[in-house]
């Protein structure tokens, strides 16, 4: 039979939800911006996702944005935190002095419900539910209700996230979603950066000004990257905080790493929904990086290109969207 279960417990004396099916294991944290920071495959010991445990946790409860998969709603930049949409101004607060923008949203610190979780020998899976309405503090921001979900699914092909977002205003609104998603690299242990090969379905990169926001021109990618496109780069060839164009292969807008020392292969499907991606390695460190997917440009609607380009959403009212992503090996 296989060990399966879906439980109430803790970590690092945090709440969580702790998620078992097989050889696979994850850990949600519903109070802190409904953040799955942990999915391991434990019969080999393998951490994919970078988690904030020990020292890391301080930093992690500060700013909980470089580990597990944070939410971002909306994702990225936004110039000095102010845009247009359908005639109406929205000012969102300036939370990075240094370049004068907005970025990475309002949810990924929130406490999000647990709506239900649950273990069968066939899966083990959480779903937590985020009212985004009067009651929170980013709707002074952006004041429409809205009400995001996201369930996790854990059996034998992974883990899956069901994200789901219902606009319950009365008007149309700019829907922008992205992850921060961490990942280990290498993530087994005794691997080293020398054993990998890492590929990113990056299609064109985005240039950015000297305040990272795009200019609307695209770049040709270097070499390095090229060789992440292609599927056996090295995710540290250099500093990255870049912006990229996902490389529109339908059912194929993944990121993979392959260790040769162990022969596992983590891939990492973002799903067709997310039409660019950001990439942030904090400067080459060498331990983990984030492949970041987002549904839209970074300050997609200020970039001045039609909404096919940039992917900015519009979510009329009682419109419902969803999209499907996935983790495993093979």
């Amino acid at each position: 039979m296989t060990k399966h279960y879906a439980k109430q417990g803790t970590y690092e004396n945090e709440p969580a939800i702790l998620l078992k099916h097989g050889s696979y294991s994850a850990i949600l944290l519903p109070k802190i911006g409904g953040n799955l920071i942990s999915f391991r495959d434990d019969d080999r010991d393998f951490r994919f996702i970078r988690e904030p445990e020990g020292a890391d946790w301080p930093a992690f409860v500060n700013k909980p944005m470089v580990h597990g998969v944070p939410v971002l709603f909306p994702p990225n930049r936004y110039d000095g935190g102010t845009f247009e949409f359908d005639g109406r101004t929205y000012r969102f607060p300036v939370n990075e002095p240094e370049t004068g923008n907005h970025i990475h949203g309002f949810v990924y610190e929130s406490e999000w419900e647990v709506v239900s979780y649950g273990s069968t020998e066939q899966a083990s899976a959480v779903t937590v539910r985020l009212h985004f309405d009067e009651k929170h503090s980013g709707f002074a921001y952006f004041p429409h209700r809205i009400t995001l979900s996201q369930t996790f699914t854990l059996s034998n092909e992974g883990l899956k996230l069901h994200f789901e977002a219902v606009n319950e205003s009365a008007e149309a609104i700019p829907f922008m979603l992205g992850f921060h998603t961490s990942v280990n690299a290498p993530f087994a242990q005794g691997s080293t950066i020398e054993d990998l090969e890492c590929g990113i379905a990056i299609g064109e990169r985005w240039e950015l000004s000297g305040r990272m926001l795009p200019t609307g021109r695209k770049l040709p990618l270097s070499e390095g990257e090229l060789l992440l496109a292609e599927g056996a780069g090295n995710p540290y060839f250099e500093s990255l905080d870049n912006h990229y164009t996902a490389s529109g292969n339908v059912g194929d807008n993944a990121m993979t790493i392959y260790d040769r020392r162990v022969n596992v292969r983590f891939v990492y499907e973002a799903g067709d929904a997310y039409k660019h991606w950001m990439v942030y390695n904090a400067a080459a460190n060498g331990k983990f990086f984030c492949p970041e997917p987002q549904t839209g440009m970074v300050n997609a609607p200020n970039v001045g290109l039609p909404a096919e380009q940039t992917g900015l959403i519009r979510l009329n009212p009682g419109e419902r969207w969803t999209a499907v992503s996935r983790m495993y090996v093979e």
